[in-house]
């Protein structure tokens, strides 16, 4: 794919680039010709999924000193923002952390561009910020009520990065999905707390786990587990290079447009791995709405984003092709 991103838009500070997600917009971005600087504390990320050819600096958002220091070092043009804590649950037992952490450590963040005269900013953000929706597939113009202190840190930041772009013009773009998945060659799904789908599934293939739970079988779905969108990771990371070109600041919602249900998912790691895969009915998860699918039409429209992995059973072979690979995750 050929990104429409201004030449002088080549040298990109990403921080959480040591995350899933963000380590493998890193490689993506590396291999397109940007030169990268990766910014992490590690709690999450892990220092084996930085891409060797990135420039890294170890620190935490809440230390502007150490922050500071990696912008006079690296001198960014662009700012690519993956830091954050995301566990729903979590966040619900200890708010303080997700608003320390999301909100006021990504001010701090915001104020060193501002400093140093960097305007540009993509923001990964989630559909979460809509908490139960009105209606599917979601789209931008939905109202917005999140319904954890997750999805609220991460609206309290969309709200904030508004006034930045209104007072210092700091143009940003902010990026709203649900499930990532998949995985490169190099790069793939490691949490020191896995809660997502897919890898939990592909641990039972691995033997490292007896079985995954369904947790609800009576939704108003055809098969009674829930559906959601799944989206490639290298999807998402293309997105996040072309909203880099963007000339004034943007929402936009990430989705496939289409949804796969638990069960569905279970029976296709099934196909690919060659596994039974033991699942056990559990009951519903509380919040949980029997259907979350992103609309993408604007992103489409406005910066010619298009999925490439749209089949979910070529997600879960290039996970199944990474696990197997790495059956202990990075190992840090």
């Amino acid at each position: 794919m050929l990104y429409r991103v201004p030449l002088f838009m080549k040298k990109i500070l990403v921080t959480g680039g040591a995350g899933y997600i963000g380590s493998i917009c890193v490689e993506e971005m590396l291999n397109q010709g940007f030169e990268v600087g990766v910014f992490d504390n590690l709690t999450e990320g892990h220092r084996s999924a930085v891409d060797p050819r990135a420039e890294f600096f170890q620190g935490d958002l809440s230390d502007r000193g150490v922050l500071r220091h990696a912008f006079q070092a690296f001198t960014p043009d662009g700012v690519m923002h993956f830091a954050a804590n995301a566990l729903v649950g979590e966040s619900m037992e200890n708010p303080s952390k997700y608003f320390r952490n999301n909100v006021c450590s990504g001010i701090n963040l915001l104020d060193v561009m501002v400093e140093h005269g960097v305007k540009q900013f993509v923001f990964s953000s989630t559909c979460a910020t809509f908490g139960i929706p009105e209606r599917m597939p979601l789209d931008e113009t939905i109202p917005q009520k999140p319904i954890n202190p997750y999805g609220e840190s991460k609206l309290l930041f969309e709200k904030i990065l508004r006034w930045y772009d209104e007072i210092h013009g700091l143009r940003f773009v902010a990026l709203r999905y649900f499930n990532a998945a998949g995985a490169s060659e190099k790069f793939g799904e490691d949490h020191r707390i896995e809660t997502h789908l897919i890898p939990l599934v592909l641990k039972v293939a691995l033997g490292q786990r007896e079985s995954v739970n369904i947790l609800g079988t009576d939704y108003d779905t055809p098969d009674g587990s829930c559906i959601r969108d799944y989206i490639h990771i290298k999807d998402l990371a293309s997105a996040h290079i072309l909203a880099l070109g963007v000339e004034k600041s943007a929402y936009y919602n990430l989705g496939t447009g289409g949804g796969t249900s638990v069960k569905e998912i279970i029976e296709t790691c099934r196909a690919v791995t060659g596994h039974p895969i033991p699942a056990l009915e559990q009951p519903r998860r509380a919040g949980d709405p029997p259907r979350l699918i992103a609309a993408s039409d604007k992103i489409r429209r406005e910066l010619g984003w298009e999925p490439r992995y749209q089949d979910v059973r070529k997600i879960i072979e290039s996970a199944w092709a990474w696990h197997q690979a790495h059956p202990n995750g990075y190992g840090d």
